[in-house]
């Protein structure tokens, strides 16, 4: 696998400085300089330690990933929103987990690119999930092809700044049409479930109310933050949880998940630096289930 960037600075600088800005972690800068690739400026092979001169391209050659033998192959339908060399974006439908699990061994989405990537012949067959989500949580994931691409986008979901964006049924009619949820979320000891402490980790969701029906509210939510169980755990903390979450104290008459999807997905690519940004309509049973409300 093989990725080139034109150097558009000033004044010479070492190729790790150059990459770090970029987005690559040190880890993987240290792989390939011991050997799990090569880096290249003007196309001839050059030491780590070399300088890359104002409008010098720098290319960074890397081994191919293997399959991980311990993680299935599915030939189960992937829906795919966007792809290039080194990104996929998945629709991910409810009821079909992000990861394999001690209960989901195959079929998970993880599952599901990796045996895409075989039946098309990729190079790299070890896919990196960069998002995730709730078994049960419909919309957007991305997925990085290989290493490289994981290592450049870790700065974004470290610094939050990786747009995500759901929408959600929520209890009841909240008292503002826009507002900022801030408050710690911490594991419960020996549960699933997340709980508001004071001992948790910084925790940040905003919310803007799109349309109330009755009892209900459609909710659109943005992250600020990336905690398990985020939007479930602030907005049940608030008295307006979301229908369908059997954690959290939804009502669970009329369906037996959370009703909340991930619509909006927007980063920038480092390969590119330029900024995609991605959004899925409304999930059926969802549009279902809110148009039943009254």
């Amino acid at each position: 696998m093989e990725n080139t960037w034109v150097y558009q600075g000033q004044e010479p600088i070492k190729i790790k400085t150059f990459l770090h800005s970029l987005g690559m972690g040190h880890r993987l800068f240290n792989d390939i300089k011991n050997g799990a690739g090569e880096f290249q400026v003007d196309h001839r092979r050059v030491r780590p330690t070399t300088k890359v001169l104002p409008n010098q391209p720098l290319t960074v050659t890397v081994q191919p990933e293997p399959s991980d033998s311990s993680v299935a192959v599915s030939e189960e339908p992937l829906t795919i929103v966007y792809e290039d060399a080194n990104w996929l974006v998945v629709d991910k439908p409810v009821g079909v987990a992000s990861v394999p699990g001690p209960h989901v061994a195959n079929g998970s989405i993880l599952n599901r690119v990796k045996g895409y990537l075989i039946a098309n012949d990729s190079i790299d067959q070890r896919p990196h999930l960069i998002t995730r989500l709730d078994r049960d949580t419909a919309g957007l994931l991305l997925v990085a092809k290989h290493n490289v691409a994981s290592s450049m986008i870790s700065p974004q979901v470290e610094g939050h700044t990786m747009q995500k964006e759901y929408r959600a049924i929520v209890t009841g009619t909240l008292e503002q049409d826009h507002g900022m949820i801030d408050a710690p979320i911490a594991r419960v000891k020996g549960q699933v479930e997340r709980e508001i402490s004071e001992d948790g980790q910084p925790a940040l969701t905003e919310f803007w109310v799109e349309e109330s029906r009755g009892p209900w509210s459609l909710v659109r939510l943005r992250l600020h933050s990336g905690r398990t169980h985020q939007i479930r755990v602030h907005m049940s903390s608030i008295g307006h949880p979301l229908l369908g979450d059997h954690l959290y104290g939804g009502d669970l008459s009329m369906t037996d998940h959370q009703a909340l999807y991930a619509n909006h997905l927007a980063f920038t690519d480092p390969f590119t630096q330029t900024d995609l940004a991605f959004d899925v309509e409304m999930p059926a049973d969802f549009k279902t289930l809110w148009n039943g409300l009254v």
